[in-house]
């Protein structure tokens, strides 16, 4: 990760962390850096810009900051205005943009913000041009020209990009929805108009909340990390299943018709199961991250369906997707990639790829979702000295290594780095939360007997 762009993009409090300056040096940046790559290659076109928003007072800023930024430069910036981040991604890949620019900070409050960055294929950007902006931005590289008289860019509306990613969206579904009764949840994001437009064109009886942005609602109370107002929702308007997205849509959790939360987990696990019946399985593999569920592992296991563990981060599933051929992969919160389909995880299509074995099967979500089991879970954050000399500590590992003999077939225990403060977190899945305590506890206390201990987070 450099200074400013992370695994998802640079993102923090908007006008504190990420300026109108930070936007407009990007925007300049990736300008001239597109511009000269099609100067060099002999085009006579200008280069050009995808820019999609969500619904936060301050995307309105900082689209305008990174449009200014691009047109300065030399390139043709094209305004998607509010839509999702997977709607970007699409669009740049299908309609031959130079890269593609996501204003959202995801399902953060509204008061952070960020820049996701996309590659001409719809991939997050590669590092090596994230760093050289970083550069840019901090006076390392020196200033760029500004472009003038006729090579000075243009500001394009693009609201049919948005469109087409609507059309795509609907001619996925191989069913009518006519007999169905959905429930979706908006989060006051990205989702707000497409969500309802996608499931009343596949005809379904479609229930809407949170809908309503006004710039400092998205994600207060609602989308998918406030999922509790979904699930009352569908069990008051008896709804067959609800679909929760967070604020830039590329994540989505459902509610099955008894209002359970079916994780990203379960929906792997129904997908992918339905896939391998299908002989759609690529590999026979899903990728998950470390800290998909213990649950979603035993379930593979027994549908015969083998698995790989990354780095916690969409952006590390994906890139093993694409190295190894696999087909479908995600994380628990919802971040659920079919790489056929999309080139990142996308809550909307998500929610059509579920309905695709509701439909198939005829059965209830809750049926489905049944055959995974989440284990009960107990995250701790610890502070210590040193995350490297803790996690080398011959203690430490010798106390880890006997909680996973303890634990045996029954659960597991995890030790992760964070990547932005002195903190590992201590992990447990076990058959009860009490196990999961004494697992956790255990692992801390031996960190503490070795002096490595500070404090355990709050």
């Amino acid at each position: 990760m450099g200074k400013y762009f992370g695994t998802d993009g640079f993102r923090g409090k908007a006008g504190v962390v990420l300026t109108a300056v930070h936007a407009f040096k990007t925007g300049r940046y990736l300008g001239w850096y597109y511009s000269q790559k099609h100067l060099n290659s002999g085009s006579a076109e200008a280069a050009k810009i995808v820019i999609g928003k969500d619904t936060r007072r301050s995307s309105y800023m900082f689209e305008n900051a990174l449009a200014s930024g691009i047109a300065a430069s030399g390139a043709d910036a094209y305004l998607l205005h509010v839509t999702t981040t997977p709607c970007v991604s699409y669009i740049t890949r299908t309609e031959d943009f130079d890269c593609g620019v996501m204003i959202s900070a995801s399902h953060n409050p509204y008061y952070d913000n960020g820049i996701k960055l996309m590659n001409f294929e719809g991939e997050k950007m590669d590092d090596d041009l994230q760093d050289q902006i970083e550069k840019y931005i901090d006076g390392e590289i020196e200033e760029l020209p500004f472009a003038s008289e006729d090579r000075i860019g243009k500001t394009v509306d693009f609201y049919s990009g948005r469109n087409r990613y609507i059309g795509y969206l609907v001619g996925l579904a191989t069913k009518s929805y006519a007999k169905h009764k959905i429930g979706l949840d908006c989060a006051n994001g990205s989702s707000w108009m497409i969500g309802r437009s996608v499931f009343d064109a596949l005809g379904a009886k479609t229930y809407v909340i949170n809908n309503t942005p006004d710039g400092v609602n998205i994600n207060t109370g609602c989308g998918s990390t406030h999922i509790e107002g979904l699930q009352k929702y569908v069990v008051e308007n008896k709804l067959d299943l609800g679909f929760a997205f967070d604020g830039d849509a590329d994540r989505c959790l459902a509610v099955d018709e008894l209002g359970n939360v079916v994780n990203g987990d379960k929906i792997m696990y129904i997908c992918s199961k339905y896939m391998k019946e299908k002989g759609h399985l690529a590999n026979n593999t899903v990728v998950t991250t470390v800290m998909s569920n213990f649950g979603l592992y035993k379930a593979l296991d027994e549908a015969g369906i083998a698995y790989e563990k990354t780095a916690v981060g969409d952006r590390f599933v994906y890139e093993n997707m694409k190295e190894n051929g696999h087909m479908i992969g995600g994380e628990q919160s919802g971040h659920v990639i079919f790489r056929k389909y999309a080139h990142t995880g996308d809550g909307i299509l998500t929610a059509i790829m579920l309905m695709e074995v509701v439909l198939a099967t005829n059965l209830p979500l809750s049926v489905l979702a049944s055959g995974c089991e989440m284990y009960p879970q107990v995250l701790k954050n610890v502070v210590v000295d040193d995350k490297d000399g803790t996690l080398a500590d011959p203690a430490v590992q010798a106390q880890v290594d006997a909680c996973t003999a303890d634990l045996g077939d029954n659960g597991r225990v995890l030790l992760r780095k964070s990547g932005t403060e002195p903190v590992l977190r201590v992990m447990a899945e076990a058959g009860t939360l009490e196990e999961c305590e004494k697992q956790v506890d255990a692992i801390i206390e031996a960190m503490n007997t070795s002096g490595h201990l500070v404090e355990v987070k709050k």
